[in-house]
């Protein structure tokens, strides 16, 4: 089976700036795709290729098996997109602008009255349904835009920052509305939230400066990171001392690093060599000792010292 999205040296130029550079990968039905990278690094861009809403330097993409150049039209009956900063009528209320893009989207009568209904009813925006929307908050305007989204049910939903100023409640409901979509669908996710990475997605693309760098698993990601397999300790203080000189001896603690005291606990971190597991070693050492510990915790690694060592300059001359 084909992938839903193939992406072949996609490039963008404007001027004689370079925003998106030769970017290439595919999609299977199923992944959830983290599309990361800094400011300016080509990610909306690359999105708004995809959807059509940009024409390629060179290069071209299948969404669906439809190209994107010649055969547009096709290619975005087959996308929900949610825009960095979605437009709206202001004027209009969220359902009256739904019953709009169900129009635009083909359906009529009953139909189009149920499938507002189902998306109002799955990004839960039911109580402010008939305020206007610009009474609305950053939060619901959102949640609005991801309606139109996932309206007409798209085989590939391509969202870019779609929890931006959500509360921690709507991101959860928005995060398990994405869970729940992925598993017959595509989703291409952009997001400067490194946590939203490891919560709903399935794989992650980082480009800088318009080129992919790195295209991998949420968890190899994370395994980059000098403190995967790391062991943070927290201990009273008064028996800080004797606890990080007896742990900083075992054989496979490369260094120990000092963390700011929580709760009027001392905190440090061991940091493995090779990134071996040490877990088991620093528990035994613990046991043997009978030192009183308040706190044991493996790391998995930290994806934003990742994210910088991949995309500053500095990192990957």
């Amino acid at each position: 089976m084909a992938p839903m999205i193939e992406i072949q040296n996609l490039t963008k130029r404007f001027g004689s700036f370079t925003a998106v550079d030769g970017v290439s990968f595919e999609v299977e039905r199923g992944e959830v795709l983290g599309f990361l990278g800094p400011n300016g690094a080509g990610k909306s861009t690359t999105m708004k290729m995809l959807t059509g809403f940009l024409h390629p330097s060179s290069g071209t993409a299948k969404v669906c098996g439809h190209d994107i150049l010649t055969e547009p039209i096709a290619v975005k009956k087959v996308i929900g997109y949610l825009p960095e900063g979605a437009p709206l009528y202001p004027d209009m209320t969220p359902r009256a602008f739904l019953e709009f893009i169900a129009e635009v989207r083909g359906y009529a009568g009953g139909d189009a009255a149920r499938r507002v209904d189902e998306v109002i009813a799955k990004v839960n925006i039911a109580s402010v349904a008939h305020q206007r929307i610009d009474t609305l908050s950053k939060g619901y305007k959102r949640r609005v835009g991801l309606a139109q989204a996932i309206l007409h049910d798209p085989q590939v939903l391509v969202l870019d920052e779609p929890t931006d100023g959500l509360d921690p409640n709507q991101k959860h409901e928005v995060r398990n509305l994405i869970r729940a979509m992925a598993k017959e669908k595509v989703i291409v996710l952009s997001t400067h939230i490194l946590e939203e990475v490891e919560a709903v997605c399935s794989r992650t693309i980082i480009i800088a400066r318009g080129k992919v760098v790195i295209d991998c698993t949420p968890a190899e990601l994370a395994a980059r990171s000098r403190y995967h397999n790391a062991v943070t300790v927290s201990v009273a203080a008064d028996k800080l001392t004797a606890v990080r000189h007896g742990l900083a001896l075992l054989d496979g603690v490369q260094s120990v690093e000092d963390l700011p005291s929580h709760d009027g606990a001392a905190r440090f971190v061991l940091i493995p060599k090779a990134k071996r597991s040490i877990a088991v070693e620093v528990g035994q050492k613990v046991r043997d000792a009978r030192w009183e510990v308040d706190e044991l915790r493996v790391e998995r690694g930290h994806l934003d010292e990742v994210f910088r060592e991949l995309t500053q300059p500095a990192a990957r001359n």
